[in-house]
């Protein structure tokens, strides 16, 4: 996440309730544009999110819903179509490591892990950007080959065997006579 988001609700984590802060977002008018040219889409009609924004230890988890209904172009007939994405989000953010060791040398810097997850993304300038993470589950959840539900692909006719480029090598292969 960039801080030129074309879609973007920075959240300040050192201002963050005990109890988290739930919010809801959702891009305007101009925003779906630019995010319908960034993602290669016809158009955004929607894009929200719905997401709760805790403190766990020294990290911050964001939770919840980033949906969007968009209309894409099929990779058959080249019509447009509509589709819905829906994805879940559950990141965690945590301070760079420069910013995180409060006095301590990077010797005695310990490094962060969960079990069986992805390291805590940054939290930049004490900001999470919403915007951008909802935009970013978002493109995520694409179809990178979208096909409308009832588009079929019909494979071109077959042509003769006798008029097919090698045909005359396959004649030779079973021509007793060249033994």
């Amino acid at each position: 996440m960039t801080d030129d988001a074309v879609f973007s609700r920075p959240v300040k984590v050192d201002t963050l309730p005990r109890d988290g802060l739930r919010q809801k977002i959702a891009a305007n008018a101009d925003e779906r544009g630019a995010l319908a040219r960034q993602f290669g889409l016809v158009s955004v009609g929607e894009l929200k999110a719905d997401f709760l924004v805790q403190r766990v230890g020294r990290c911050i988890r964001v939770s919840g819903m980033a949906s969007a209904e968009v209309t894409q172009t099929c990779v058959v007939t080249l019509e447009p179509f509509d589709a819905e994405i829906e994805e879940e989000v559950d990141v965690r953010f945590a301070p760079p490591p420069a910013e995180d060791h409060k006095g301590r040398g990077p010797e005695t810097e310990a490094k962060l892990q969960f079990d069986d997850e992805d390291e805590p993304d940054p939290i930049i300038d004490g900001k999470i950007d919403l915007g951008a993470l909802a935009a970013e589950f978002v493109a995520l959840g694409l179809d990178p080959y979208p096909r409308k539900p009832d588009a079929a692909f019909d494979p071109p006719i077959e042509e003769d065997e006798e008029e097919k480029p090698f045909a005359a090598l396959k004649g030779l292969k079973s021509d007793p006579s060249r033994d």
